[in-house]
């Protein structure tokens, strides 16, 4: 993609995963969460993060997380890891989707974007996958932050484009 596009697709991307550090920065202890449900803030953070990872690789044939975590998202049965991931864990995954999308973007040409991706439940090209994975991105930081706000009646600002620069912070 030409340059201009890629910045501001990372410029609106990272955004995303801003807000979604944001709210993990900004959950106390007491609404992390204690066990695995599918409401708990810590597993929607994970569950986010993990999809964030998996789409970023274009296709699932390989795709591995970084430990401690598994495939078990991936489990038709709706398996959940087997303990709550911390805070740390949760921001160095971040962290490494950050890296990952930044990489991905960056590495877009018009010709990749075009083509199918590796997702065939969602049908969509490479380019269109890099947008949706950042709505789910932003349904997910938005859920987070209002769950911030209805158990702490606060939550993070809303973050207009990301700081960190597409080549790096």
């Amino acid at each position: 993609m030409e340059a201009i596009a890629s910045r501001i697709l990372w410029s609106q991307f990272g955004a995303a995963i801003d807000m979604l550090d944001n709210a993990v920065r900004a959950c106390p202890d007491e609404v992390w969460g204690d066990g695995p449900t599918p409401h708990a803030f810590w597993y929607l953070v994970y569950h986010t993060l993990f999809w964030l990872d998996l789409y970023l690789s274009g296709t699932p044939a390989g795709f591995a997380p970084p430990s401690p975590f598994s495939l078990d998202e991936l489990d038709p049965a709706g398996v959940y890891p087997e303990r709550v991931y911390t805070k740390a864990e949760m921001r160095a995954y971040l962290e490494h989707g950050r890296r990952k999308c930044r990489a991905a973007i960056a590495a877009m040409s018009a010709e990749r974007a075009a083509e199918p991706s590796g997702f065939e439940r969602v049908g969509l090209s490479q380019g269109e996958l890099l947008l949706y994975n950042m709505r789910h991105v932003q349904h997910h930081a938005a859920q987070l932050h209002l769950i911030l706000r209805q158990r702490t009646n606060s939550a993070p600002r809303w973050v207009g484009k990301t700081a960190h620069a597409l080549d790096g912070d």
